[in-house]
């Protein structure tokens, strides 16, 4: 059997999902790349690989995926790592640049604005470079480890994940692994189990507690903001919760045209049944 092709994003909130891949004996069994979270949902859409951490907005602009069930990067509350930095209050905002890394905080951006804050804004998508995004925009998406750069003494800025959660009182799931339908004929049939188990074991203390210290200076933190921001800003389940933000999420995405209407959530299990 030839090994899955897995796209995993470079960020600090997916290391522990990769920890068995990277430590464990998952590794040896695919082949793992790394990539920005747009990047590795447009490998996915063009088969260039079989599994991806998809952002959550591909799900509704990919054709025939299957999520693996139990997984996400998601957050019950603040997040920090999705900002929209702004120059002005939220209500004077007119102009806002994109993070082009992004695709579901920037759908997420969008519905914000248009269900609560404001409609009718302008959005520009640009490279994050915070003081380049500024420049000649009132407000900037940014997101990931550049994200938790920010200076937020220094800025105004609106956590996304906070707001959502402000707003509707349902979790937000940023991003879920998903399989190509096709490459499930080549899966395992532990598949899910080896990637649940993945992210049991880089969320465990010890694990948290080294990932902390290897990343601390990567992003600018401590190594004790990074072990929080693992264990209180992110949620990795894709519990009941997770599923009832989601769908509610890909509903008003799609009433206010920032993305397509997402397909039924389908599982790994339930496809990989119905193609035996």
């Amino acid at each position: 059997m030839s090994r899955l092709r897995v796209s995993a994003i470079s960020f600090l909130n997916t290391v522990p999902l990769m920890w068995d891949f990277e430590h464990g004996p998952a590794g040896a069994d695919f082949e793992i790349s790394y990539t920005l979270p747009s990047s590795c949902a447009a490998q996915l859409l063009a088969g260039s690989v079989d599994i991806g951490i998809i952002p959550a907005a591909a799900y509704a602009q990919i054709p025939d995926l299957a999520i693996v069930p139990g997984v996400a990067i998601g957050a019950r509350g603040p997040v920090r790592s999705i900002l929209l930095v702004s120059q002005v209050p939220v209500e004077k905002i007119q102009t806002i640049a994109l993070d082009t890394s992004s695709m579901t905080s920037a759908a997420l951006t969008k519905v914000l604005f248009e269900r609560w804050l404001g409609p009718g804004k302008t959005y520009t998508p640009m490279a994050p470079d915070l003081d380049r995004m500024l420049r000649h925009q009132d407000a900037c998406l940014v997101i990931g480890d550049r994200a938790l750069e920010v200076d937020r003494a220094k800025h105004l800025t609106l956590d996304l994940a906070e707001e959502w959660i402000r707003l509707t009182g349902k979790p937000f799931v940023f991003a879920f692994w998903a399989v190509r339908r096709a490459a499930l004929a080549n899966a395992p049939s532990d598949l899910a189990a080896i990637f649940q188990a993945s992210r049991d074991h880089g969320t465990r203390p010890e694990s948290i507690d080294s990932i902390a210290r290897n990343w601390a200076g990567r992003v600018g933190l401590s190594a004790a903001e990074v072990r929080t921001y693992l264990t209180e800003n992110i949620h990795y389940q894709l519990d009941p919760g997770c599923l009832e933000g989601l769908q509610l999420f890909y509903r008003y995405a799609a009433e206010c045209g920032a993305l397509p209407p997402a397909p039924a959530l389908q599982f790994m299990e339930i496809e990989k049944f119905a193609a035996t």
